[in-house]
């Protein structure tokens, strides 16, 4: 197939699942909100064609202003995804939530193109029970790299008209002593004195003016990131994480946190590549 594609348009896995059907409306939505073009890609042997005709069916129906296209491949989708995250603006894949499928376009798929996009890359989970629409809930450490991360979070609350928790987890000797490993977001806050509190207001300042609209909220908690952002962040409806960029030692530690994000959380979850920051010598 051509890998070629309009700059800046979002890619949505298509597999004739309803797990792929969910992130066909997130996706189909998302470009409404950013007026984008949206390419449905399938890869796989077979009824390929008609799963992919289907697909641009459903996400036309759900986005009747929005530019969609097609995209077939009959190689593997992760190596495809990837190569088009160069251009693309943000991929979204579905996933069924636990275990492995069949389909190539869900199960390791999203784990390996967290690892290695270009762009940002949005998996669509079902949602949990304890769902109740607390809007976005992003995880920084403070750095410089994680401005990338913050941006994205604060955008997509501007878009959907949601409410922000911006989280730094600090996981220390008090943690370790402690066993605190299942925290909370809305556990107890560590307190507007604490040196990572400081730093994480200091992280989010300015990004107010920018985006005037957003209701924020910073919690400092000590915790393990992957459990705090994960496996107990049900009630939010999208969560977001960073990653280190490719070249860096750095992101065997972070890529290997969004991937267990991707694969605890209950609700939808978006792995965002950091920049690389060269810092003069």
């Amino acid at each position: 197939m051509s890998t070629t594609i309009r700059p800046g348009s979002i890619i949505v896995g298509a597999d004739g699942s309803k797990h792929a059907a969910r992130a066909i409306a997130w996706a189909a939505e998302q470009a409404t909100l950013e007026r984008r073009p949206l390419v449905v890609l399938s890869a796989d042997e077979g009824t390929v064609h008609r799963i992919n005709a289907e697909a641009v069916r459903l996400a036309r129906e759900i986005a009747p202003n929005v530019e969609v296209v097609g995209l077939t491949a009959a190689d593997d989708p992760r190596g495809t995804l990837v190569e088009l995250s160069r251009e693309a603006h943000l991929l979204v894949v579905g996933s069924r939530g636990r275990g492995t499928l069949r389909s190539m376009l869900l199960g390791s798929t999203s784990a390996t193109v967290s690892r290695l996009s270009y762009c940002p890359l949005v998996v669509c989970r079902p949602r949990a029970e304890e769902h109740r629409g607390k809007g976005v809930l992003v995880g920084v450490d403070g750095t410089e790299s994680s401005l990338a991360v913050l941006d994205f979070a604060f955008a997509q609350a501007s878009l959907r008209k949601q409410a922000l928790t911006v989280v730094h987890c600090v996981w220390d000797v008090v943690a370790a002593v402690a066993g605190l490993r299942n925290v909370r977001v809305e556990d107890v806050d560590l307190g507007p004195e604490d040196e990572a509190h400081l730093l994480l207001a200091e992280t989010v300042a300015g990004f107010g003016e920018k985006y005037p609209d957003v209701a924020v909220a910073l919690r400092v908690t000590h915790g393990l990131v992957d459990e705090v952002l994960g496996g107990r962040s049900a009630a939010w409806d999208l969560v977001v994480v960073g990653r280190h960029p490719l070249e860096t030692v750095g992101r065997m530690v972070t890529g290997s946190i969004a991937t267990a994000v991707v694969e605890r959380a209950h609700t939808t979850v978006a792995v965002v590549p950091e920049p690389m920051i060269v810092r003069p010598s």
